[in-house]
């Protein structure tokens, strides 16, 4: 028995010892060929930081990068998000599916592209609710997306609606605009709110986002969409490389009408030739088994598409 046990120990050793020889070749490899890791002369892997740009933009309005708190701020986001390896390129798949609609949506209603990363930065795609409440790609609360004529019960959730959450991020965004005269000013005001930063730059006897003295997560706000600008829409520069179909594509979907209630979606889908599970996935806004619409009302179901 001590025998096998010894056997059994040296064989793990020796799986353990090419596991790390292994992992360090791919590190001083990556290294070689990117960014953030490369060899000094005594072949010791180094983690390097990565440049902060000579300028940046944010819808056009341009980041005051030679204020030393304001480079050193967005150099603390690069850092941050550019070793977020994973989320990173889960960020870069989900906007394959993603980046066309609602980038048509901002641009069909004057609002700058540029406004996709704060989605990014709010959710990362990703249909999640906040321990606040907040929820959706763009997470709204819920009073406020009632405000902005969305849906919000035990049933339906439009929060979780691509589409028509992104019209009520949009309204949001234009009344902020029209307020505080900067895009700038705007998304910041998306964290805080308008009242809060209208607060803070009326004590602070300033304009600009970039002069306010404020809460470390609204501090941090636009840096990080700027982070996620920067490295997202530049994602070769830092390394990240997705091969041809590996993102998250758009999926293929026909569009059904639907005027009276349903009382049981589950059976309502499996009548359509698909499935609740798929039903949910393709509707993230349901929140139940039954869909109620009222007299003169209709929604808008999103089903898979036929094959042809």
């Amino acid at each position: 028995m001590a025998h096998k046990n010894w056997k059994y120990v040296a064989v793990t050793l020796l799986i353990v010892v090419g596991i790390q020889l292994f992992s360090q070749q791919q590190l001083i490899t990556a290294g070689s060929n990117g960014l953030a890791l490369s060899r000094d002369v005594n072949n010791t892997t180094v983690i390097r930081s990565p440049a902060v740009p000579t300028t940046l933009s944010f819808a056009g309005e341009p980041v005051p990068l030679h204020v030393p708190d304001v480079a050193e701020r967005l150099d603390r986001e690069l850092l941050v998000n550019s070793y977020l390896h994973a989320t990173t390129l889960l960020g870069l798949k989900r906007m394959q599916r993603y980046e066309p609609e609602i980038k048509a949506l901002l641009k069909e209603n004057d609002i700058p592209e540029d406004f996709i990363y704060l989605a990014l930065a709010e959710s990362l795609f990703s249909q999640v609710t906040s321990p606040a409440g907040a929820a959706g790609f763009w997470q709204l609360m819920p009073d406020t997306a009632r405000g902005y004529g969305l849906i919000v019960n035990s049933e339906v959730d439009e929060r979780f609606h691509v589409r028509k959450a992104t019209f009520a991020a949009i309204k949001y965004l234009k009344s902020a605009k029209s307020r505080f005269g900067s895009w700038t000013n705007a998304a910041a005001s998306y964290n805080r709110g308008m009242g809060g930063i209208g607060r803070a730059l009326q004590q602070q006897g300033v304009d600009n986002y970039y002069d306010l003295y404020l809460n470390d997560e609204t501090s941090r706000y636009m840096f990080r969409i700027l982070a996620l600008k920067e490295i997202l829409g530049n994602p070769q520069k830092y390394r990240f490389e997705l091969s041809a179909g590996e993102g998250y594509q758009p999926l293929p979907t026909r569009t059904v009408k639907v005027t009276s209630t349903i009382p049981n979606l589950a059976t309502y889908a499996l009548e359509h030739g698909t499935n609740y599970k798929t039903l949910r996935l393709y509707n993230p806004w349901i929140k139940d088994y039954t869909l109620t619409v009222a007299q003169g009302k209709e929604f808008e179901l999103m089903l898979p598409a036929k094959a042809n």
